[in-house]
């Protein structure tokens, strides 16, 4: 069906250049944004993710993981202490 919908020239200009991305019309780009728009929200749920832990060498029993900055301060100090050495 055709209809006409005045729109602001910049999301116009910026609808162009997405449909040119993409390799549709600028009805296609728009018929999508109305559909995820006007469409149920979904919840989709997070999927597991598996994160490396490392074990031995590396472990500090007397670092506390409760705070990020101990984390940067004792990286740094490892860090300038090899750059004093050399």
């Amino acid at each position: 069906m055709r209809t006409t919908v005045d729109l602001p020239e910049p999301i116009i200009r910026n609808g162009k250049l997405l449909a040119a991305e993409r390799g549709v019309t600028l009805s296609a780009v728009v018929e999508a944004a109305l559909r995820g728009h006007l469409s149920p929200q979904t919840i989709v749920s997070a999927r597991k993710v598996a994160l490396p832990t490392v074990r031995g060498l590396l472990v500090q029993p007397d670092l506390k993981l409760d705070r990020t900055s101990a984390l940067e301060i004792a990286d740094d100090e490892v860090f300038f202490a090899a750059v004093k050495s050399r």
